[in-house]
């Protein structure tokens, strides 16, 4: 049988070791499940999910010199992305200048509520600026201790 990266099979295990499961795809030929290409979740113990002798559909991802690399990982449907908790994606403000008692300085939320979500651009635009103005204020602190060092 000639086997082709991609192509999917049935398999029996033949071997469990502590990275990993030998699963035999045809007659003489055998290949590796990594531990990492068991399941959609973490595997820490392969004879959690696995048993010598087990039926398994594998997938061909890669053939090394003799070697079949396998994946039953690959045959399974995806995953369900849980939901973060807090409603979803994480969002990041600006930091909001404060009056000293928590609220915000005069001013302050109403241009926050006016102003539009950044693009990329802009937020590269306003890194590179703040970027430079640090430098420029190290080098000055540079030039300054400059000449007092000791040597």
């Amino acid at each position: 049988m000639e086997l082709e990266i991609g192509s999917v099979m049935a398999g029996k295990v033949t071997g469990i070791t502590k990275f990993g499961a030998f699963v035999s795809v045809a007659p003489g030929q055998s290949g590796l499940v990594h531990i990492s290409e068991i399941a959609n979740t973490y595997v820490s113990e392969v004879s959690d999910h696995l048993t010598v002798g087990q039926e398994v559909q594998v997938k061909v991802i890669g053939l090394d010199g003799g070697k079949i690399n396998l994946s039953i990982k690959a045959t399974l449907p995806p995953a369900p992305r849980q939901a973060r908790e807090g409603g979803g994606q994480r969002t990041f403000a600006p930091r909001r200048s404060t009056g000293g008692q928590g609220a915000p300085a005069p001013g302050v939320a109403v241009a926050e509520a006016a102003r539009q979500p950044e693009d990329f651009e802009d937020r590269l635009q306003r890194f590179m600026k703040d970027s430079d103005n640090k430098m420029s204020g190290i080098r000055q602190f540079n030039d300054k201790k400059g000449g007092r060092r000791r040597k």
